[in-house]
């Protein structure tokens, strides 16, 4: 049997380590508290720049790398915290699966490259009551700790505290700390989580105190009597030294006032009725603070702070209660992230990260798939999050070894498993934002997780235990579930037997998979959760996208991914699937989230008489935090603004509300529509006063167009013609067409080319991240990409006031026996409108057609100066059949480059619904597209084949036209990069359609574009 290395024992969790406890803020005395200041208490924050030397393999150290004699004068400098890949060692490296070794567990490579790090400070005296800790908050895989000469200890689990006694250690004056990380351990197995694979010590590092007569650890529950009215307060403390200890409990409203002031001896638990507590929920998390003043023979030996949250989390039936009430979770998931530092990240970018969750309506946060760092939990206990704490644990390249359960179902690893849920909870179970221990992610089931549940019921029973690998829900107190599908033409799981089958509360983990341009489907699986009581929500499929941030030589931004540091094998851009781009950036789908998940739904009962329901969707408060501003337009004019009082409606109420709509002349062709717009009307800590919470729009008025007023004396049309060309001159214009293939060739006005291409067949869009897997059918099956068409027969027709062209073809792919015959028509009349219709009636066999087209509809080429942009229909943000909730009617302006959507890697994007025209305007001229139906369009610098063969945003190269597509219908998007696919009513078919809308060039300088598109 090979000799086991310290860092491939499984059986070795720690050396030295001190036991797990609760992370909390301790004060010499009263005033220091008041002042927050650690006057009298040792603090060094050991953050900055460390020596390091980076090697192979541990065994590659120097023999005295731990000593003050060795000399580092040759090593290098590193910041701490920081992941070494991140500072130009070691191999970047991204897998959502594979291990990066072969699984022969516990064993890992002999190239198992290392650092070792090196620290001096000062320490000016040493008190002899006090205990000197180091505590690392998060080093990746294992790591030595040695102190002046001597081994300190040992530690591994990555992502969680880690507590060291320097006391017998330490000396006045200069001291040398040397850590020596590996970055495989037999930790690693546990640690093989969808994300970049980054070493080191990338969390805080500090030496602090405590009194040794002083509290060591403490636990903090609220229980509520069966009215929810008073609330039993408990405290259980562990001290390493028992000395007849006093300890005095104060408990201070946020206002700084005192509920009660007691004391009891240390040996004592402290019980206290609190009546009539302010409940914390995320809605509104009010926070108490508990002062416990431990003191000796009349001396202070330390005041002790911790905020508390007066909640209480059970289970009734099929629905888990807090605070008596089945919450819904509107949730994400939340990786440590950064695109430059890797998974290094501050107190202030993950408050920046709950502030921008709060803006965009989530309540809920899973923190995949490990814990925090600890101000995380503070910043979720302030703001108002309920958060599912993970323990470090996933174990997902054992799936491939046909043996998935090979260690969690194995009792030698029991103690690695236990191990890192224990000191998860340990850490952070005194926070009241966490309301279910997770027990980890994708690592099978078996003896292991059985041994963790008994160890997290036994420990704290205040809360739930989770863990999605528990499909049977053996141990787990609410079922849950990945990516269920809402339909499916298999017999695999479906919503719609969760809803049925399920005797316990049900949660999605995850659900929808934001990667690219997606996901969809997100109303109808909220539509489910607010339907059924059990059915308690669920988390999306993630916050960030994790890019790398990367600058060309030319000073561009791009963002790399799996594949592009030379890394094998990996997962490629599958990191590229957050609702929140690298650069921060919300992207379309977190918007489209916002709309889904808000907290005040409108919906029209009567619009003529101006009748609306609205439903909060809160658990707990009622509407009283919002004020409703109602905005009435036509089309992007308002006309008027009000402000309305909003029903008292509450939480999970509905209420009607009647407006009055304005007096107005009606103009002919405009749209008028009318906003609903909540907004907060008191400044919270995660937005301003005004701040936008919600809004609704609804169309309550569309005029037929007005009859357009033509000068009648334009001059009659010229026709030059040949065997395979026509062109058609009229006064200020020309349009050329090819006879032979049926097309518009070009199109000039004013003797400037407008039209670079006419209108042209096509089903393919660029592939978005959720059509993986069904490109190869679509390329190799169906050959999407590769179209042909059969002119049939063109008929021209021409009188002095018009030219028609008429055209019948058949429209397929390479080696498909399915296809289109189409029937489409081109005028042009003596003013220079061009009409166009195109009619498709689905042909031939019909049985071997794709189940989805990408589009259906027609590309055309526009001159690259017409690039502002107007329209009417849905807006402002692209949208699709499946994600348009957050998208509303109205007129939108903007340009074709701030309509594109930059995505990671590059796809289909920027479509718009439910239009009625579109205007593409230079200086002075506008090229309107006018339909009398709607249509959808979207308009770019790139093809299609430009977006489908860049890997990065980098790649592409602007083309000197514009493309515009006009498409009857386009695909929805779907969630099928992990999910749910387009479901069945979302879907563009291999079906009859039909398409028809005029072109016509305006001289719109000065003008209105809205009033010019209402003319007929």
């Amino acid at each position: 049997m090979r000799t086991l290395k310290k860092w491939e024992n499984n059986k070795v969790d720690s050396i030295n380590r001190m036991e797990a406890r609760a992370d909390y803020k301790s004060y010499v005395g009263r005033s220091e508290y008041e002042t927050k200041t650690k006057t009298g208490r040792y603090y060094e924050n050991l953050n900055g720049e460390w020596d390091f030397l980076f090697l192979d393999a541990p065994e590659y150290s120097p023999e005295d790398f731990y000593k003050t004699a060795c000399d580092v004068s040759q090593w290098d400098k590193i910041q701490v915290p920081g992941n070494w890949q991140r500072q130009g060692y070691g191999k970047m490296h991204y897998s959502d699966l594979w291990y990066n070794f072969p699984i022969i567990p516990p064993y890992v490579p002999t190239e198992n490259p290392t650092g070792i790090y090196r620290k001096t400070f000062k320490v000016h005296s040493i008190q002899a009551e006090q205990q000197y800790i180091l505590r690392f908050q998060g080093v990746d895989s294992a790591f030595e700790v040695y102190l002046n000469d001597q081994s300190i200890g040992y530690s591994k689990g990555a992502r969680i505290q880690s507590e060291f006694d320097l006391t017998d250690y330490l000396i006045e004056g200069v001291n040398m700390l040397t850590v020596r990380v590996f970055q495989w351990s037999d930790g690693t197995y546990l640690e093989d989580q969808d994300m970049w694979w980054l070493s080191g010590i990338f969390r805080d590092v500090d030496i602090t105190t405590r009194p040794k007569e002083g509290l060591y650890d403490f636990v903090i529950r609220t229980n509520f009597d069966q009215n929810f009215e008073s609330a039993t307060l408990t405290v259980n403390l562990t001290f390493t030294q028992q000395s007849y200890q006093t300890i005095t409990y104060e408990l201070m409203d946020c206002d700084g006032n005192r509920l009660f002031k007691e004391a009891v001896t240390g040996e004592e638990s402290f019980v206290k009725t609190v009546e009539e507590p302010q409940k914390w929920s995320a809605e509104q998390p009010y926070l108490y603070e508990l002062l416990m003043t431990v003191e000796k023979d009349g001396q202070v030996i330390e005041v002790v702070t911790q905020k508390v949250g007066f909640r209480q989390i059970e289970v009734q039936g099929n629905c888990f209660l807090v605070n008596g009430v089945a919450i819904k979770l509107k949730g994400m998931n939340r990786h440590d992230y950064s695109p430059t530092e890797g998974r290094v990240t501050s107190r202030e970018s993950i408050e920046n990260d709950i502030v921008l969750m709060k803006q965009h309506n989530i309540n809920a946060i899973r923190t995949a798939h490990y814990p925090n760092s600890p101000y995380f939990y503070d910043l979720c206990d302030t703001y108002g999050m309920y958060v599912i704490d993970e323990t470090d644990l996933e174990c997902h390249g054992f799936e491939l070894t046909e043996d998935y359960k090979w260690i969690s179902d194995n009792p030698e690893w029991e103690e690695a498993h236990v191990n890192r849920i224990k000191r998860t909870i340990q850490r952070d179970k005194n926070h009241p934002c966490i309301i279910m221990w997770s027990l980890g992610n994708e690592s099978a089931f078996g003896h292991n997780f059985r041994k963790m549940a008994e160890y997290a019921k036994e420990t704290d029973p205040t809360r739930l235990v989770h863990y999605e690998g528990d499909f049977e829900a053996e141990v787990s107190d609410v079922y849950t579930t990945m990516y269920t599908w809402l339909e499916r033409t298999d017999d695999k799981l479906t919503m719609d037997k969760v809803i049925t089958n399920t005797k316990k509360p049900h949660i999605l983990c995850e659900y929808a998979h934001a990667m690219g341009n997606g996901p969809g489907n997100l109303k109808e699986y909220q539509d489910i959760f607010y339907k059924y009581d059990h059915i308690q929500g669920g988390f999306i499929w993630e916050w960030f996208d994790h890019g790398i941030e990367t600058v060309t030589e030319d000073g561009e931004t791009y963002y790399k991914y799996g594949g592009d540091f030379g890394d094998d094998p990996n997962n490629g851009n599958f990191c590229i699937d957050g609702m929140l781009m690298p650069d921060r950036t919300p992207s379309t789908s977190l918007i489209e989230y916002k709309k889904v998940i808000e907290p005040i739904e409108t919906k029209s009962i009567d619009k003529a008489a101006g009748l609306y329901k609205l439903t909060n969707r809160l658990d707990f408060n009622s509407l009283a935090d919002y004020q409703l501003m109602i905005r009435f337009y036509e089309d992007d004019q308002l006309i008027e603004e009000r402000q309305a009082d909003i029903p008292e409606t509450p939480a999970r109420g509905t209420a009607m509300i009647r407006i009055n709509y304005p007096a107005i002349d009606f103009k002919a062709g405009a749209m008028y529509t009318v906003h609903f717009v909540y907004q907060l009307n008191d400044e919270k800590m995660w937005a301003q006063q005004g701040f936008e919470v919600t809004r609704s729009v609804f169309t309550w008025r569309k005029e037929n167009r007005q009859p357009a007023v033509t000068d009648n004396q334009a001059s009659k049309l010229t026709i030059d013609e040949d065997t395979a060309f026509v062109t058609v001159v009229g006064e200020q214009f020309s349009v050329r067409f090819d006879k032979i293939k049926g097309k518009l060739l070009q199109a000039y006005y004013h003797n400037e080319e407008v039209i670079e291409k006419g209108p042209e067949m096509n089903f393919w869009r660029a592939p978005i991240d959720n059509d993986m897997y069904i490109l190869e059918d679509y390329r190799k099956k169906y050959f999407m990409h590769l179209p042909h068409e059969s002119i049939r027969k063109v008929e021209c027709e021409v009188n002095d006031e018009a030219f028609e062209m008429r055209v019948n073809s058949f429209y397929g792919t390479t080696n498909s026996a399915w296809y289109y015959e189409l029937d489409y028509k081109y005028v042009v009349n003596k003013f220079g409108k061009i009409s166009y219709c195109i009619n498709g009636i689905a042909s031939g066999r019909k049985k071997l057609a794709p189940p989805m087209l990408p589009r259906l509809g027609v590309s055309l080429r526009l001159s690259k100066d017409f690039d502002a942009v107007s329209w009417r229909g849905l807006g402002p943000l692209e949208n699709y059949s499946d994600s348009r909730q957050a998208a509303y009617p109205g007129v939108f302006t903007s340009t074709v480059d701030e309509l594109f959507v930059n995505y990671v890697k590059p796809q289909e994007n920027g479509n718009h619904m439910d239009c009625d025209w579109v205007g593409f305007s230079n200086n002075d001229k506008t090229l309107l597209v006018k339909t009398d139906e709607e249509f959808d369009y979207s308009v770019s610098r790139y093809e299609s084949e430009d977006l489908e063969k860049a890997k990065h945003t980098i790649d592409l190269k602007e083309r000197d036209y514009l493309v515009l597509n006009i498409d009857a219908c386009q695909n929805g998007l779907g969630s099928n990069s992990c999910g749910q696919d387009q479901l069945d009513k979302y879907r563009c078919k291999f079906e009859d359609f039909s398409l028809q809308f005029s072109i016509l060039l305006e001289e719109t300088k000065g003008k209105n574009i809205s009033e010019l598109a209402r003319k007929k």
